[in-house]
């Protein structure tokens, strides 16, 4: 009798936590992201024509900021593996460098495809020592990370003075701080469609130009390193949210107990998560080394882990809207690396329409402080837009940080991160 009542107590209350698992947020449905899709490229292509910077959408920018985008979006694509399974990873920094270090020092020996094999072991091996200080050991998740990060920091700069500063490495412009250069990466141009979108893009017409240039970015010089990472976007959701395995690793993020009543291994997925979230970090890192810059340099992941956690978090731990995050940030990661002043400075105006249009939205929501903020915030950056001509070079520097703060306090009200994410567990502690 205490059994039936048991059960039925049980049963219903379980049932509305599958209902409210969003947050009570609906999702954005198609047609709505593609308006949206349609109202930035309006906003961005009315900049171009108002501002006359011809960069906000060329398909140099777009190229620069997808190649930019990869790293980003490798470590924020290996902290969703980490978190979905419950262990809070801010080691990705630590396991980007031993990627970066690691990827450069094979490439540099053998080719750039053996780099990338090395790159991700390295990054695998940070996983490794995560895994079993947090799910073994039940270290803190924050600790682990930070005490990663500072050995991989440690460890490359001890290794790079043993083999980058002599011998043959040294002959070849090795030394404490870098790596001879690495091999070019193959890429792949499709035939006849660049061409004809760079005809396009050369007219400088309104919209129609802006699309062909965003569009001839993203299928000129592509590089394989590149199409890789796409690939493994789309196997990523297709793992975690088609298949059983992808259910299992899940629920350990979600609620480990119920998921080891019912049989899954918690322990093993959660190895295997963020030995993959290392693995995946560490390819972000010899991307980073053999891609952009062909050598390894001391601190060149410059806190791209990190920004590849707020990339996942703004896409609220799934991988459409972390792709658009690490977009995003590889847009104005790569104004520093282009004509850089010009172009922030027309995005200001393009931020003053955004600020403004969420003005009006938390007016419409009835959240009227946020509102003011927003419409302070938007006037200010108008102001600073028609009294100057261009943005200190110091600005630039900064604007992928400072994205990173804006998007997050924008897209805050709407996150779920899964329950037990950073939560301590032990086996059999259900019982």
């Amino acid at each position: 009798m205490s059994g039936t009542s048991t059960s039925a107590v049980t049963a219903p209350s379980t049932a509305p936590k599958a209902v409210h698992n969003g947050g009570g947020k609906r999702r954005l449905s198609t047609p709505v992201v593609l308006l949206i899709v349609a109202g930035a490229l309006l906003a961005v292509s009315a900049v171009r024509a108002i501002t006359g910077a011809l960069d906000v959408t060329s398909s140099g920018q777009v190229a620069g900021a997808l190649q930019m985008a990869v790293p980003i979006g490798m470590a924020g694509l290996a902290g969703l593996w980490s978190e979905r399974a419950g262990v809070v990873n801010i080691g990705l920094e630590g396991m980007m460098i031993l990627g970066t270090f690691f990827g450069a020092w094979a490439g540099w020996q053998t080719n750039p495809w053996i780099g990338l094999v090395a790159g991700i072991i390295g990054g695998m091996l940070g996983g490794l020592v995560h895994a079993i200080a947090t799910v073994t050991f039940g270290v803190d998740h924050i600790v682990s990370g930070v005490a990663i990060t500072l050995l991989a920091q440690g460890a490359t700069q001890y290794l790079a003075k043993m083999w980058f500063n002599t011998g043959k490495a040294a002959t070849l412009g090795g030394n404490p701080k870098q790596s001879p250069p690495v091999g070019n990466v193959p890429s792949v141009t499709v035939p006849g469609l660049s061409g004809w979108l760079a005809s396009i893009e050369a007219h400088h017409w309104f919209l129609v130009s802006d699309i062909a240039g965003i569009l001839g970015g993203l299928v000129t010089g592509l590089s394989w390193f590149t199409v890789i990472a796409m690939v493994l976007f789309v196997a990523t959701f297709y793992l975690l949210w088609r298949t059983p395995f992808g259910l299992r690793l899940r629920s350990c993020g979600e609620a480990p107990i119920a998921a080891e009543s019912l049989g899954v291994d918690v322990y093993r997925y959660k190895y295997a998560a963020v030995i993959a979230s290392g693995g995946l970090a560490g390819f972000g890192g010899a991307f980073l080394a053999m891609v952009p810059s062909h050598i390894y340099n001391e601190g060149q992941t410059g806190g791209r882990g990190y920004i590849g956690l707020a990339a996942m978090i703004f896409g609220n731990w799934r991988p459409g809207g972390l792709a658009l995050g690490a977009g995003l940030f590889g847009y104005t990661d790569s104004l520093q690396l282009r004509d850089g002043g010009p172009s922030a400075h027309a995005l200001l105006l393009l931020l003053v329409v955004l600020l403004a249009l969420l003005a009006g939205w938390k007016v419409y929501r009835k959240s009227y402080p946020q509102a003011v903020l927003s419409a302070v915030f938007a006037a200010l950056l108008l102001f600073w837009f028609l009294m100057t001509n261009t943005i200190p070079d110091q600005f630039v520097s900064a604007t992928p940080y400072v994205a990173t703060l804006l998007v997050l306090a924008l897209s805050a009200q709407r996150l779920r991160m899964p329950k037990a994410d950073g939560k301590p567990y032990r086996k059999g502690q259900g019982k």
